[in-house]
């Protein structure tokens, strides 16, 4: 064993763990995986998790946290969300800390706490340095999120055992969502869900609406399905609007009706999903159905969703994986057709 590993499963005297993951949010989803990990290695530890405010929302029904630290550090008001930051890691009492961010930031935020007087005696992160004590050999690239959290907490003696992103659905939204499909016609295993959209920063992510409606209408048409649920955020109610009107009357434009653990609730009784690269299908992977994500820009091997059911669908250019803003001929998602989608569904 290195100097960079321990084994510390079984140690009782761990009783506090701080876990830090800000952004984005299909990353702070896949992380969800090593918190179930760390949750079931230490079961009568008390864990506290570092969050943006945004995604403490995912945690509020989770039995796993304890406490959820919810400090955007690097907004508006960032020297004093750090401040605040280090004031209760120092006051915490952690014996635990595992970074799941690893940047250079929280590694500066962690060793200013340390400095302090937080006196957390065992840091585990992604990389070599200080103020990590536990950390993984470089895995070669390219490297998924969830590959460098498996061995970090490899290198702490933690087993891998999730293979998917672990959430919890608050029972109220479950009823929620219940009603929903009541009202809409979704039956149980009788209807696929698509989320056709992205962040507008990452259009280049998006597979088109007109290829969207055709996969729509070959699953219905075909008997795969007898409806489809369209699913998305503000930034894609023109996508999902578009489609609704172009596949007709079997199709559910619900964007904008979800809040982001209904999307576990929706995806859980959905026969299959289908998705472009977005923090949506991230959410749905922790539903565990069948699931294919189209991928252009993006590498495949970095940020497909967590999942054995997970499967991605990507054009054969010399281009691809490129992660450009910009694009004059977007091939990369031009040249998925919706038979490429259907036969990943088929060896599902």
């Amino acid at each position: 064993m290195s100097r960079w590993s321990q084994s510390l499963a079984g140690d009782a005297t761990i009783r506090r763990i701080l876990v830090v993951k800000w952004s984005a949010m299909g990353d702070v989803v896949i992380a969800t995986a090593a918190i179930e990990d760390l949750a079931r290695c230490f079961p009568a530890a008390e864990l506290t998790l570092s969050t943006l405010p945004p995604w403490a929302r995912l945690f509020e029904a989770d039995p796993r946290i304890a406490r959820t630290l919810a400090l955007d550090t690097r907004g508006p008001r960032a020297m004093t969300a750090r401040l605040e930051w280090v004031r209760a890691v120092r006051s915490g009492g952690f014996d635990l800390a595992v970074d799941l961010q690893s940047s250079d930031h929280t590694a500066g935020l962690l060793a200013v706490a340390q400095a302090c007087g937080a006196r957390i005696r065992h840091r585990v992160g992604f990389h070599r340095r200080l103020p990590y004590d536990i950390a993984p050999a470089p895995p070669p690239p390219p490297v998924h999120a969830h590959a460098y959290a498996r061995a970090a907490l490899a290198a702490a003696g933690v087993p891998g055992v999730a293979t998917r992103p672990v959430l919890h659905v608050p029972a109220a939204r479950r009823e929620a969502v219940a009603a929903m499909r009541r009202e809409v016609g979704l039956a149980d295993g009788e209807y696929a869900v698509l989320f056709p959209g992205s962040q507008a920063a990452g259009h280049l992510k998006r597979w088109g609406t007109d290829r969207y409606a055709a996969l729509a209408r070959r699953l219905v048409a075909a008997g795969r399905v007898a409806r489809v649920a369209l699913i998305g955020g503000p930034d894609e109610r023109e996508a999902c609007a578009a489609i609704a009107e172009s596949a007709g009357n079997a199709v559910v434009d619900l964007c904008g009706r979800t809040q982001l653990l209904d999307v576990v609730a929706l995806a859980e009784s959905a026969r299959f999903a289908v998705g472009n690269d977005t923090g949506t299908a991230h959410l749905a992977s922790a539903a565990g159905r069948p699931m294919v994500v189209v991928c252009g820009p993006t590498d495949p091997r970095r940020v497909r969703p967590l999942g054995e059911t997970v499967r991605t669908v990507q054009a054969d250019l010399p281009c691809i994986n490129c992660y450009r803003k910009t694009c004059a001929h977007h091939a990369c998602m031009r040249l998925v057709t919706p038979d490429d989608v259907l036969e990943a569904l088929d060896l599902g």
